[in-house]
């Protein structure tokens, strides 16, 4: 258990744990191909920040353990047509904000900023001309996670 989810009921616990990855699913959709690069970018990611003994990194060591399995089942649960899958994650994702005000200040801070980190990383980590790595206008639409309030400006 996160200490810092306490405070949470069982269904926002699973949020908070799911939510890194229906950024990186809508982020890596957004285009209408999630491609193998951005779901190993996506597993780089939780791997160095279980390590990096941030104020997160005990959230990252519950959320890494089957990273790659979870992506995967998250990804098969969800509608394969971006035009479909999209909404739903931003839906989802959106409820968030309301979990905002039940966790301590400084960690939804940085748990907003860690998944606007992975959002910018999964955006870049594919596609451009020759692989050169650049955001797609698709990708760029969400990029700042529009629908996620930041919990620093309540």
């Amino acid at each position: 258990m996160i200490p810092e989810f306490q405070t949470l009921t069982d269904p926002e616990t699973e949020l908070m744990l799911r939510a890194p990855i229906l950024v990186c699913i809508l982020i890596a959709g957004a285009d209408g191909e999630i491609d193998r690069k951005e779901i190993k970018e996506a597993i780089a990611i939780v791997q160095k920040q279980k390590k990096n003994g941030s104020m997160l990194s005990g959230f990252f060591k519950e959320m890494a353990q089957d990273f790659e399995d979870k992506i995967k089942i998250l990804i098969q649960s969800y509608p394969f047509e971006a035009s479909k899958r999209t909404p739903m994650l931003v839906e989802e994702l959106q409820q968030l904000n309301s979990l905002w005000r039940k966790l301590d200040p400084e960690f939804s801070i940085a748990y907003y900023e860690m998944l606007k980190s992975i959002s910018e990383k999964i955006a870049s980590s594919s596609g451009g001309l020759w692989g050169i790595k650049t955001v797609a206008s698709e990708e760029a639409q969400y990029l700042h996670l529009p629908m996620i309030n930041d919990p620093a400006k309540k």
